[in-house]
């Protein structure tokens, strides 16, 4: 986790190839194609947490958020009880740079935001 603690920065897992329960409970798991072609949809699935986390009341995933670097793409609100942490989005890359980063940012109301990422090619059109 981030030594900044757990309501400040953005935790990771220390060892993202061996991760404790708590940070397999928090962790976002990104599911998409390791490579996309410019200007054509493609699904991202983000769920979040490789366990079940838990979902009561006072404690549940509040909300998660795609992004290529700093941009937005896409943002999910998750409610208490009903709701399972994940989505199925459809987005577009445009074909500006060749690659991106494609980032997942989970709340959890207790422990803060949680963040994964993965490396996407973008073919030309």
């Amino acid at each position: 986790m981030s030594s900044k603690g757990k309501h400040c920065g953005v935790n990771q897992p220390q060892d993202p190839n061996v991760l404790t329960d708590f940070e397999k409970k928090h962790t976002p798991v990104i599911v998409c194609p390791d490579e996309v072609t410019a200007g054509v949809p493609f699904a991202v699935t983000l769920k979040v947490g490789g366990l079940p986390h838990v979902r009561e009341e006072g404690h549940f995933i509040q909300w998660a958020e795609i992004k290529f670097g700093e941009s937005l793409y896409a943002r999910v609100e998750f409610s208490p009880v009903l709701a399972v942490p994940e989505a199925t989005v459809s987005l577009v890359k445009s074909g500006k740079h060749d690659k991106g980063t494609l980032r997942v940012l989970a709340r959890c109301n207790l422990h803060g935001l949680w963040e994964a990422t993965k490396e996407i090619t973008i073919r030309p059109a």
